[in-house]
């Protein structure tokens, strides 16, 4: 058997990049899955469709996590479709570097609202339908152990998700609730392809400094994660997991 055969995931921002990889890992490991999408409907119907093809199930909802109502359908849509739910993958997220004195509201709120308020008003609307053994795994950042300049505000928002996960840990574990979080090191994805990161100085420098000598791809963090939903994980919760080819 599988090891999620049975149990049903929401994974956030799905439709691309990590969380793509996220949503194919736990579906090929038995799950059935729910894949999140803000804007990109054809390329969340191209992850389930690719789950499918290879024996999953899955259904694509879109949802803006900033959105309390548009969350609470997410998490609604879930169990009106597979009957349960049994994980959650805070996965979406955004990144833009800035010097402080290049700081703006803006800035702030976009990275804050979705990067922090999001886990909160998914976890918050998935917490009434989880029950014993479930799991909820935070997509975080490295960032949180090797503070690169420039990087303040994304830096807090995943220093907020670090201390979020630790907290929740606290609240959920009591009803068999786990909560744990991910800190991938830099990962190649057509994200950091489109925003100029690949192949420039910051990649030249994350390779230098990875133990391993290389940045990461989604397959290194996607079995991860996978391992932290599954009852392997049982005795696991309020971990922060550096996946970062140690770096740090």
């Amino acid at each position: 058997m599988s090891k999620l055969e049975g149990k049903v995931a929401i994974v956030t921002g799905a439709s691309k990049g990590m969380g793509a990889g996220i949503a194919r890992q736990l579906a090929a490991d038995g799950a059935k899955v729910v894949v999140n999408y803000a804007s990109s409907k054809a390329g969340a119907d191209k992850v389930v469709a690719d789950i499918e093809a290879a024996g999953g199930e899955a259904v694509a909802v879109g949802a803006d996590v900033t959105n309390k109502a548009q969350v609470d359908a997410l998490v609604q849509a879930a169990i009106d479709t597979f009957g349960r739910l049994d994980i959650v993958v805070n996965n979406s997220g955004v990144y833009e570097f800035a010097r402080i004195e290049d700081t703006t509201e803006a800035l702030y709120r976009k990275q804050f609202d979705i990067n922090v308020l999001g886990p909160l008003l998914v976890i918050g609307a998935a917490a009434p339908h989880l029950g014993k053994g479930a799991s909820i795994i935070n997509i975080s950042s490295f960032v949180t152990r090797v503070l690169p300049a420039e990087s303040a505000i994304y830096t807090g928002s995943k220093g907020a998700v670090d201390a979020i996960t630790g907290v929740l840990s606290r609240e959920l574990g009591p009803r068999g609730i786990r909560v744990n979080s991910v800190n991938p090191g830099l990962i190649e994805t057509d994200g950091t392809h489109a925003a100029g990161v690949i192949g420039s100085d910051f990649h030249a420098w994350n390779e230098g400094q990875t133990p391993l000598g290389r940045i990461g791809q989604v397959r290194d963090i996607a079995p991860i994660v996978a391992y932290l939903a599954s009852d392997d994980a049982g005795w696991v919760s309020g971990e922060l997991i550096l996946g970062s080819g140690g770096m740090r």
